[in-house]
């Protein structure tokens, strides 16, 4: 598979799940401007079988590198981003793990339960990035508990190897020259964005600046029914330049750290 043919798919199964994330695109294609992505996020777990060296594969394989590496203890994640080494237009790639050692013993067996129920051969599949859920992830108890101790294994859960977000790239539109100016625009059209930690997350000091939506509500057939569990987001990025004049290209851990929170039950219950 080609890097284009990768990231086609990733959007596909995206926008499949988000409707939100191509209306917006196609709000702002009507304002003339061309989208550019800036990264795409992908979550996994630690588990040897399904962690960072294993959801890497297909991106080293399409020409990525590995560059930056982050740590969010209050969330128990670590994280690596990807830069392609030869074509600068493509979208950086960011993907977290849930350190599961750092987790209850509940949520440890629960995810070991669901990995050991797997045909084993799906771990090998080359495009298991693009797989979802891989288990069998209809129980609703099921859901609810890992929703008490961590939401991103919650989402996991439901919706598996994916992505969780595509990301605008700010810096390559035309008609807008600062995200809060972006951030008004989408309010003012009807969306409603992620407000933990502000609206915009980082600053210009410390070069990326972030914003991002709250989490489409996708309906879920568990077996004790239907429950709309958040989806995905769509993000938006500035890039500020750094002191040689290029644009900085990593992120900023305690940005990422509210910006994880878009998919979190309780902000949508808030509003």
């Amino acid at each position: 598979m080609s890097k284009d043919q990768l990231l086609t798919k990733l959007w596909e199964q995206y926008v499949e799940i988000t409707p939100s994330a191509l209306k917006i695109h196609e709000l702002l294609e009507d304002k003339g401007e061309e989208i550019k992505n800036d990264h795409i996020a992908i979550r996994t777990f630690n588990d040897k079988r399904v962690n960072i060296e294993v959801l890497e594969k297909p991106f080293l394989n399409v020409g990525y590198e590995a560059k930056g590496e982050y740590h969010f203890e209050t969330k128990k994640l670590f994280a690596k981003h990807y830069e392609h080494a030869t074509d600068k237009d493509a979208p950086r790639i960011f993907i977290s793990e849930l350190e599961l050692e750092k987790c209850s013993a509940d949520l440890q067996n629960t995810v070991e339960n669901l990995l050991n129920s797997c045909d084993q051969n799906a771990f090998n599949n080359p495009e298991l990035v693009l797989s979802g859920s891989v288990w069998n992830g209809n129980s609703q108890a099921v859901y609810k508990s890992l929703l008490e101790e961590s939401e991103y294994a919650a989402w996991m859960y439901v919706y598996g190897f994916r992505a969780n977000h595509f990301t605008i790239n700010t810096n390559a539109l035309k008609g807008f020259k600062t995200l809060e100016e972006l951030n008004n625009f989408l309010e003012s059209s009807g969306w409603e964005l992620n407000s933990s930690g502000g609206k915009i997350k980082g600053t210009p000091e410390q070069l990326l600046e972030q914003s991002s939506t709250l989490a489409d509500l996708y309906d879920i057939d568990f077996e004790e029914g239907t429950l709309k569990v958040p989806s995905c987001y769509y993000e938006f990025a500035l890039r500020y330049p750094m002191s040689n004049g290029e644009l900085y290209q990593g992120f900023v851990a305690s940005s990422a750290d509210k910006i994880f929170e878009s998919t979190d039950v309780k902000l949508q219950k808030a509003l």
